[in-house]
């Protein structure tokens, strides 16, 4: 009995004095990472954004600020649906090396094996759509791009549309960002896979990771807890300017959320999706024609916060920013979504990962 009291006090005693402790230290953070947000997302009247944080795969903070809808005057919630803009290329090349893994192409494989006509195709590889380094003009750059911004367009068009231009360099002498060789590469997936790219991405990611809330992106779909997007201007805030989701199809078309996205970092670490050996492709760093190394994988830049690596993507849409980093050495995961592009998340979400490290990364 005297043991068995002993046990339950010492029981007691440890809850009393730890569990303060720890709860104090979790308010901190979260004060913390208000303050970092509130910097930026201070309107609670306009358009504001959604952050989370999470460690080993689950939240530890998850907030939102402003509305969903300024004309219905709807908040958002951590729920709320975005676009994800070139957060979408994490897909496409994890999609690409799924097929790699399948044995239907390989990444040293020229683009000519599957698109004979393409200009210098056979100059230019897979790796190279991956790592942006294939030279090809950047569809975004082109000043006829109005022309059909607001078209439907098959992949095969907006391939047509761009691949005559002059290259910028050849390919592997530069990193270059570039939108156009992920529309390539999504048009390459369809082409290897006999799948249409938004089919893909559903049935071999979303649903085998229980991506509910996440979709290739639509103006018309009913799409529940969807966050609209914004612009500001001198004279306030107007509705996005409208464009076809074709348009940048595999390189910034796809929709998500907070926590959906962790769902998809999860799967990553847990190789629902790849081997080992193959995920490992993806956060590589690569080097140029001179051996000079570059910070971008796969899909994601490879960076690093006060010499802790990180990987790390951002995307940019109209009325719409985003931006994750995960730190593998932690397993923290900070992701940040704006419904407004007057907002970025970008820094906030840097400075969040780096407060994270400090605060709960030991």
């Amino acid at each position: 009995m005297k043991k068995t009291r002993l046990g339950f006090l010492l029981t007691i005693l440890f809850i009393t004095i730890c569990y303060p402790f720890n709860t104090a230290v979790a308010q901190s953070f979260e004060s913390k990472v208000d303050q970092l947000i509130q910097t930026e997302f201070s309107d609670s009247n306009g358009p504001g954004g959604v952050f989370m944080v999470a460690q080993y795969g689950k939240p530890i903070y998850r907030k939102a600020f402003g509305k969903a809808n300024l004309e219905l005057d709807n908040n958002l919630s951590p729920e709320s649906v975005f676009q994800i803009g070139s957060m979408t290329k994490q897909f496409t090349a994890i999609s690409v090396l799924m097929l790699e893994e399948q044995g239907k192409l390989n990444t040293n494989d020229p683009i000519s094996k599957y698109l004979p006509d393409y200009p210098k195709g056979d100059k230019i590889t897979i790796h190279h759509l991956l790592t942006h380094t294939s030279g090809i003009k950047d569809f975004t750059k082109m000043k006829s791009l109005s022309t059909i911004a607001q078209k439907e367009m098959t992949p095969k068009m907006m391939v047509d549309f761009f691949k005559d231009e002059p290259m910028d360099f050849d390919p592997g002498e530069k990193f270059e960002y570039n939108n156009s060789g992920y529309v390539l590469l999504g048009y390459l997936i369809e082409l290897v896979s006999g799948e249409q790219y938004e089919d893909f991405i559903k049935k071999h990611i979303f649903d085998k990771a229980g991506m509910n809330q996440s979709y290739y992106a639509s103006d018309r779909k009913i799409i529940n807890k969807r966050a609209y997007g914004y612009h500001r201007k001198e004279y306030g805030y107007v509705n996005k300017t409208m464009i076809s989701f074709s348009v940048p199809f595999s390189s910034g078309s796809l929709m998500s959320t907070v926590s959906d996205m962790l769902k998809w970092q999860n799967a990553l670490n847990q190789h629902l999706f790849l081997s080992t050996d193959k995920t490992r492709k993806a956060f590589s760093k690569y080097k140029l024609n001179n051996g000079e190394a570059f910070t971008y994988g796969y899909g994601w830049h490879i960076k690093d916060i006060n010499g802790i690596p990180t990987r790390e993507h951002g995307g940019s849409i109209f009325g719409f920013k985003s931006m994750g980093v995960y730190i593998p050495s932690v397993d923290i995961y900070v992701i940040g979504f704006s419904n407004c592009d007057c907002h970025s998340p970008t820094q906030i979400t840097r400075d969040i990962a780096a407060l994270a490290l400090t605060e709960i990364g030991k």
